[in-house]
C-alpha cells in the first residue's frame, strides 16, 4: 500500500485554486475511485492516466485506488489535472519518491502515450499556484512561455511522462537532469488601423479622441457606410499600451479563453471585441452550467467591446451590460458558489437610425417600426453612455477634404491628458475620469463654480438629465478640459460635454 501527494491548480472563472492531489492504492478489487466534486472532463483523468502510465513503461498496481482532490468541496474542471494525478500515482507505486514531488505543482492534460499537452488558462493557474507558496510547476512545454510570465515562480517544461520521471529520480539522486529552460517571454503587440483612413466625421473623431482620453462610453447612430464600425475599430488604437498588471489580467483572461497567441506571448495592447448581434447572454456576460467561463465582456476587460447594430442584441444581453458598466467586474452566481469576472471596458454602441438605416425623408419603415427601433435599448443602459453621436453620412465633398490625423498623433494627445488625469487623481483610486464618482466631482475641492455648472443644473431642472447623467458629463467636461491643458473645466468645456451627452439640453440652455 502507498500513499503520495501533489499539488495542482482548478479554475473558478479566472481565479486558480491551489488543489492537493492525493493518491493511494490498497488490496481489493481493481478499481480507481476520484473524489473531490470532479467534473466529467476530471472523472475520466485516471482512464487516461492508466494507459498512458503503462505505455511509458510505468504500470501501476492492480488494486484499489483511491485518488482524493482537496479541498473536497470546491468544484474542479477540466483536465488540467491530469498530470499531477498521474504524478501522485506514479509516487504511490514507487517509480518516483514521493518526497520529490510533495511540493512541486503539475498542470497539464496527459494523451494515452503519455504526452504532456497544454490546457486552457495556464497563467491564471500558476499566479494561483504562486499565491499559494508553490515555488516549482511542470508545465506541457507548449506551455511554458505563458507560465514563465510569472515571477517567483521556477517553470520545468515537460513532453511526456517519461521525461517527468527522469527528472524525478534525477533530483532524488542529487544528480542534474535539466528540462529544457522555456522560451524567452516576448510582448505581442497586433498593427492596428490608422485613424486617418476615416474620411470625413470630424465630429465624432474628436468624440473618439474624447473617449479615448477619459475611458468614456460611447454610442453612435448614423446610416450604413457613415464609418461607424471604423471609428470603433481605431479607438483601441488610441489607448496606451497596458501596464504590466493590467498586461497579465488581460492575458490571463484570454489564456482560460484558449485565445492567446500561439507563442503564449503577454498581450500588452488594449483588446477589442466585437461579438455577433445573435451572441447568447452567456457568451456575452458569461455563465455556464458547471464550470463559468468569461464573456465577451471580459475578453474587452481593459480594452473596447464594441456592440455593432446594438438595438439588434437580445434585450436580456443588453441590459446585462449594466452591472459591469458600473463596477467594472460581473459576478456570476450559482447555488454553491459566486464567482467574479473583471470585465472594466469601454462600451461602443453602434445602430442605424431605424431598421432599414436610411433615415430621414429617405426612410420607407413604418412610423411604429421607425419608432420603436432605439427604443429597444433601454433608457438605464443609455444613461451610462457618457456621448452619444449622430454621424452623417459621408458626402462626394468629404473626399476632397485632407485627411485627418493619423492614430499616432491622437494617441500621444490621449497619453498626455491621461498622465493628467493620473496626476490629479494619484492620492484617489483612480485612474481616469470615468472611474472617478460623481460625488467627489459635485463635492469639495473638485466642485466647479454655479457659473460653469450652469448649463448642467438648467438641464437637470427640465428633465433632460439625471443625476447619473450630470455626473457623467462632469467627467467628459474635465476630460476636454485635460486635453486642452486646461487646470479646470470651463463653462464651454462644460457646454461641450452636455452638447456631446443631449444635444437638445444646449438648444434649450
Amino acid at each position: 500500500m502507498g500513499l503520495a501527494r501533489t499539488y495542482a491548480v482548478t479554475l473558478a472563472g479566472v481565479e486558480g485554486q491551489l488543489v492537493t492531489v492525493e493518491a493511494q492504492w490498497a488490496d481489493g478489487l481493481p478499481a480507481t475511485i476520484l473524489t473531490g466534486l470532479a467534473d466529467s472532463a476530471c472523472r475520466q483523468a485516471p482512464d487516461r492516466v492508466r494507459p498512458a502510465l503503462r505505455n511509458c513503461g510505468m504500470p501501476v498496481s492492480t488494486a484499489r485506488w483511491t485518488v482524493n482532490l482537496s479541498p473536497a468541496g470546491i468544484p474542479k474542471a477540466g483536465s488540467g489535472l491530469d498530470l499531477a494525478i498521474a504524478v501522485a500515482m506514479m509516487a504511490a507505486d514507487e517509480h518516483v519518491p514521493a518526497s520529490v514531488v510533495a511540493p512541486v505543482c503539475h498542470v497539464g492534460e496527459v494523451g494515452l502515450a503519455g504526452e504532456v499537452r497544454p490546457v486552457p488558462g495556464v497563467l491564471p493557474m500558476v499566479v494561483a499556484a504562486a499565491a499559494g507558496g508553490v515555488r516549482e510547476v511542470l508545465v506541457a512545454a507548449a506551455a511554458a512561455r505563458e507560465a514563465a510570465l510569472v515571477d517567483g515562480v521556477r517553470v520545468h517544461p515537460v513532453r511526456t511522462l517519461g521525461e517527468v520521471r527522469e527528472f524525478y529520480l534525477a533530483r532524488a539522486a542529487g544528480a542534474s537532469y535539466r528540462l529544457a529552460d522555456p522560451p524567452p517571454v516576448v510582448a505581442h503587440a497586433a498593427p492596428v488601423p490608422d485613424l486617418a483612413e476615416v474620411v470625413g466625421q470630424a465630429v465624432a473623431r474628436e468624440a473618439l479622441e474624447i473617449c479615448a482620453a477619459g475611458g468614456h462610453h460611447l454610442m453612435l447612430v448614423g446610416p450604413p457606410g457613415a464609418g461607424k464600425t471604423m471609428l470603433a475599430e481605431r479607438l483601441p488604437g488610441l489607448l496606451p499600451a497596458l501596464a504590466e498588471p493590467d498586461a497579465l489580467a488581460v492575458t490571463a483572461i484570454h489564456s482560460v479563453l484558449g485565445v492567446l497567441p500561439q507563442d503564449g506571448a503577454l498581450v500588452t495592447r488594449p483588446p477589442f471585441v466585437a461579438p455577433h448581434h445573435t451572441a447568447s447572454t452567456a457568451s456575452v456576460i458569461g455563465g455556464g452550467s458547471r464550470a463559468i467561463h468569461p464573456g465577451a465582456v471580459s475578453r474587452a476587460h481593459h480594452g473596447v467591446l464594441f456592440l455593432d447594430e446594438a438595438p439588434e442584441f437580445r434585450r436580456d444581453v443588453l441590459d446585462g451590460l449594466r452591472q459591469p458598466l458600473e463596477s467594472g467586474q460581473v459576478v456570476i452566481a450559482r447555488a454553491d458558489r459566486h464567482v467574479r469576472l473583471p470585465s472594466r471596458f469601454q462600451l461602443v454602441l453602434a445602430a442605424n437610425p431605424c431598421p432599414c438605416g436610411s433615415g430621414g425623408a429617405r426612410c420607407v419603415c413604418p412610423p411604429f417600426r421607425r419608432n420603436g427601433y432605439l427604443t429597444r435599448l433601454s433608457g438605464p443602459l443609455l444613461d451610462r453612455i457618457d456621448v452619444k453621436l449622430a454621424v452623417s453620412a459621408v458626402t462626394r465633398a468629404d473626399l476632397t477634404l485632407p485627411r485627418g490625423e493619423g492614430t499616432s498623433v491622437v494617441a500621444a494627445r490621449v497619453r498626455a491628458a491621461r498622465e493628467i488625469q493620473a496626476a490629479r487623481w494619484r492620492d484617489l483610486p483612480y485612474r481616469l475620469n470615468a472611474q472617478v464618482p460623481g460625488s467627489v466631482l459635485r463635492e469639495g475641492p473638485w466642485r466647479l463654480p454655479g457659473s460653469v455648472r450652469a448649463p448642467l443644473d438648467r438641464a437637470m431642472d427640465l428633465g433632460q438629465l439625471t443625476l447619473r447623467g450630470l455626473d457623467r458629463a462632469l467627467r467628459v467636461a474635465w476630460t476636454v478640459a485635460d486635453l486642452q491643458g486646461q487646470a479646470r473645466p470651463r463653462r464651454s468645456d462644460v457646454e461641450h460635454a452636455l452638447l456631446l451627452r443631449t444635444p437638445e439640453a444646449v438648444r434649450v440652455a
